[in-house]
């Protein structure tokens, strides 16, 4: 099921990714050189099913290496410390990543004219006061 999203993707446009790495919390600076980067997203998997995700730019090149459903620690390109888990949901390949009490999402498909689409979602937090 993961064959189809082996081998080397180009980034040709991405959509509204300010509003996500804000809502991540992502700093202004580092929101800026990201919505310049356009990483090439490396995807293999060895004949063991250990998969290795790369996402290379100019700027920077982060590597994991993981197997299906079982959760890893990664460190993110903005440098978030998550668990993370990977998946395979409705022949998408599906990563939710945690971290301090956050959770995103997101969901890779490949469609019938040969395009990766990753579609990212994130979870809001909400907080409770306590008020005496």
């Amino acid at each position: 099921m993961v064959d189809k999203f082996v081998g080397t993707w180009k980034m040709t446009s991405s959509d509204n990714f300010d509003d996500y790495m804000k809502a991540l919390g992502v700093g202004f600076a580092t929101r800026q050189v990201g919505n310049r980067t356009k990483p090439s997203l490396i995807i293999n998997m060895d004949d063991q099913g250990m998969i290795c995700v790369k996402s290379q730019s100019t700027f920077k090149t982060v590597e994991i290496k993981f197997k299906l459903n079982e959760p890893f620690e990664e460190t993110t390109a903005d440098d978030r410390k998550t668990m993370t888990v990977f998946s395979i949901e409705n022949g998408n390949l599906v990563q939710k990543q945690n971290w301090d009490g956050k959770e995103t999402t997101i969901e890779r498909e490949v469609t019938g004219d040969g395009k990766l689409i990753a579609v990212r979602n994130y979870m809001k937090q909400y907080y409770i006061l306590f008020i005496d």
